[in-house]
């Protein structure tokens, strides 16, 4: 009796008449949702791809306007971002920042479903888009990594809403593939792509969601390979470490990138929340000024670092792994700097490259003092090991500096490196960056979204 009832209701729903309109129709509705999602993995990677081309463009020509004269972001940099605040703020709310958060924000069941259409819609994703180009082309120490993982999920979201998914995917599958997808595609990174999902976007592995994520990232990555190529986005190094004698620089790679790491996180979390105090009160009724100054103030390291600490650094990090950089010794502590001050202006941009950039930065700083172990390997290590310290996701850091490297002779000092340095971070920063700047975002009202005018 109970499963002709269930029956019953089964038909009734599919409104069909007999066994055969029953099947046809779950078999079109199965496979419409296939469809969809095939089609969402490719958007996603194309995306991807068309992101990354369109801030090597715009990184291009703000490295043009460099040669006119190195002064002129003391005044377009500033200019630049009080423009992207406002027009963020104004028309695109929920475009700030690196959009890892706002992917996590959504994925957190107590929230409500207008949030999660606010934060994963496709007007959102394309002010993303437009916005971080447009803060490269303006100089600022940003990634498009973590715009990609938000344009990602709103891509399998929206498209996840248009074939009918089940709650639960749409909810959280169809979101955690979208943004493993993203950092598949952005990295050429597979394995970190499913990785990431796993560790940093949901702290937690259904198996329900494990075929939607790694069919994802599968098709993503087929698809980025067909257009780009297989290649390691730092290339190939065939660095080593000896085991036992040369592993003392893991150790201390690991507790002051970690450290370093955690500052870094613990500041932003700090800012975001909010400071007390005069300043305070003004950086959060002037945000366009105070984007302004935060300009002013990144031009001014630009100009202390011979113009290295613009851009997601992704050309400064790959020199100093193939060991041909001309980098100013203090290369590190600047870039991380620059990317601080880019992150609390409020623009849209993400974290990721810049992180791996200045963690490369510092890792050179400490191959000068370990001589015994070879330069490029410990400028690695300070790339996963200062990421972890960032993140708070040492299998992510150290999955995804192995596969940018091609480099799996390092696995187990990068490890090392990665969990001494997850656990140094969390001394200074208890809870991880990403997660916290989530939990805050959701605890704010968003703002309503202002109509262009004609």
């Amino acid at each position: 009796m109970a499963a002709m009832k269930i029956y019953q209701v089964i038909r009734e729903y599919f409104k069909v008449t007999d066994e055969g309109s029953l099947f046809e129709t779950t078999m079109i509705l199965d496979w419409k949702r296939r469809l969809v999602f095939w089609s969402g993995a490719i958007s996603v990677a194309l995306v991807a791809i068309a992101l990354a081309i369109a801030a090597e463009w715009a990184n291009g020509i703000f490295h043009k306007i460099l040669t006119i004269s190195p002064y002129l972001p003391l005044v377009i940099t500033p200019a630049g971002l009080a423009l992207i605040v406002y027009t963020t703020k104004k028309y695109f709310p929920g475009s700030q920042g690196s959009g890892i958060p706002q992917a996590i924000a959504s994925l957190d069941p107590k929230e409500s479903s207008a949030i999660r259409e606010r934060v994963l819609s496709l007007r959102v994703s394309a002010g993303k888009f437009m916005l971080a180009v447009l803060s490269l082309l303006c100089g600022a120490s940003i990634g498009r990594e973590g715009p990609t993982v938000q344009i990602g999920a709103s891509i399998m979201h929206s498209l996840g809403n248009l074939a009918r998914f089940p709650k639960h995917d749409l909810e959280k599958g169809l979101i955690l593939a979208g943004a493993a997808a993203g950092v598949a595609a952005a990295f050429n990174t597979p394995l970190a792509g499913i990785v990431f999902a796993i560790e940093e976007m949901s702290r937690s592995f259904e198996e329900h969601n494990s075929t939607t994520i790694l069919m994802t990232v599968i098709i993503a990555g087929i698809t980025s390979l067909a257009l780009l190529g297989n290649y390691s986005y730092f290339g190939h190094t065939d660095e080593t470490l000896a085991f036992g004698k040369e592993w003392d620089v893991v150790v201390v790679c690991g507790i002051a990138c970690g450290l370093l790491g955690g500052a870094f996180s613990r500041f932003l979390i700090e800012i975001n929340k909010g400071l007390a105090g005069r300043m305070s009160a003004w950086m959060r009724t002037n945000p366009i000024a105070f984007a302004a100054v935060c300009g002013f103030i990144l031009a001014l390291i630009g100009l202390a670092s011979n113009n290295t600490s613009y851009g997601s650094g992704y050309s400064e990090a790959k020199s100093l792994v193939d060991g041909n950089a001309t980098l100013p010794e203090g290369y590190g502590i600047l870039k991380m700097t620059a990317t601080l001050v880019s992150y609390v202006s409020g623009i849209p941009g993400g974290v990721m490259a810049p992180t791996l950039s200045a963690g490369a930065g510092l890792g050179a700083n400490l191959a000068l003092l370990f001589t015994n172990a070879p330069a490029g390997a410990t400028i690695i290590l300070g790339m996963v090991a200062y990421f972890a310290g960032v993140t708070q996701a040492p299998i992510t850091a150290f999955v995804i500096v192995m596969e940018m490297t091609d480099n799996h002779e390092m696995l187990l000092p990068l490890m090392a490196a990665a969990f001494i340095a997850n656990f140094c971070s969390k001394i200074i920063c208890p809870t991880p960056l990403f997660h916290t700047m989530a939990h805050n975002f959701m605890s704010k009202p968003l703002p309503k979204i202002e109509q262009p005018h004609d």
